[in-house]
């Protein structure tokens, strides 16, 4: 039985209920079940996938029946994620490739290779996460969290865009996917200095611009890619007991430890987004646990044309793609 809307709303707004192990389990009681093999035949990336809900949402892709390709920086630990999946789902096909999404040079690479070698890409699901501890530049300058959850994923997106737009038909569009996080709530569009180079850097308040910058950024990408029959999501996966949770915010992780997530509890909108009809008659909204969820409680807190044009004209001139 579905949670009643007004309830629903409220778990989110307490944030403990809606983020926690609590509120997965009282919305998955209204959920239908995915289809078995209704990813058969579909290709997916899934970046940032040699461990925590990365590697979750390859899992949960797999036992749909999709092809997955583990992108991940170190191929040892992705060759283990590969051999975990292989061992739970004996006949999948998960392939393997290296890919630092905060290097632009690389992300170039990898996408020629992609479309060098598939005729079609039908997902992609840009997990890949970071949370400096200082503020670190790439060998590009760019500061790290900025490259890994906005530029890159930005330049990878529009780098695949013909493989996408071949891997979609008319009843079914190719999907991308960004994992933000419900702490994009806490912080507002950073136009005026979006690289942190100002003021006291914290890894924290790092993470939750550039988690902000994705939410918004899969808007815009939304309209690019609409033509080419691309759909454009954004999601927050709750509180997950991940690897990268554990050792970024110790503290929390010890006080919340009993009501985290699992990471497949944590994955799983990930997952129904790429899977599910109803998550491809829309495009670049935000989502949490199988619904979407405003993304601002107030109204004066939305971004207004000119920052969201900011933050488009910030990403074009940064990777040196064509507005």
């Amino acid at each position: 039985m579905q949670l009643p809307r007004l309830v629903d709303a409220a778990l989110d707004r307490l944030v403990v209920p809606g983020y926690s192990r609590l509120g997965y389990a009282a919305r998955r009681a209204g959920w239908n079940t995915l289809r078995a093999g209704s990813l058969e035949g579909r290709t997916v990336l899934v970046t940032g996938a040699s461990g925590g809900l990365g590697a979750a949402t390859a899992r949960g892709l797999v036992a749909l029946g999709a092809r997955v390709e583990l992108v991940v920086r170190d191929r040892a630990r992705g060759e283990q994620a590969r051999a975990a999946l292989h061992a739970e789902h004996p006949g999948a096909t998960v392939d393997v490739a290296e890919c630092d999404v905060s290097s632009l040079a690389d992300v170039r690479r990898y996408a020629a290779e992609v479309r060098d070698r598939e005729a079609a890409v039908h997902g992609l699901v840009h997990n890949a996460g970071v949370m400096p501890p200082e503020r670190t530049e790439t060998a590009e300058g760019h500061e790290l969290a900025l490259a890994t959850h906005v530029l890159g994923p930005f330049l990878l997106t529009r780098e695949l865009r013909p493989v996408l737009r071949a891997g979609a038909s008319p009843t079914s569009p190719s999907r991308v996917v960004f994992v933000s996080s419900g702490g994009m709530y806490t912080a507002s569009l950073p136009t005026d200095d979006p690289e942190f180079r100002s003021g006291t850097y914290s890894g924290g308040a790092a993470y939750a611009r550039t988690k902000r910058m994705q939410v918004v950024l899969a808007e815009l990408l939304a309209d690019d890619l609409a033509s080419d029959g691309i759909v454009v999501h954004s999601m927050h996966p709750g509180w997950a007991d991940t690897p990268g949770v554990a050792s970024s915010m110790p503290g929390f992780h010890r006080v919340t430890g009993p009501l985290l997530r699992t990471d497949a509890q944590g994955a799983d909108t990930a997952v129904w987004l790429q899977a599910a009809p109803e998550a491809g008659h829309s495009t670049g909204v935000f989502w949490h646990d199988r619904a979407p969820r405003p993304t601002h409680y107030l109204p004066r807190g939305a971004e207004t044309p000119q920052a969201r044009a900011a933050l488009w004209t910030l990403c074009v001139d940064a990777t040196g793609e064509d507005a």
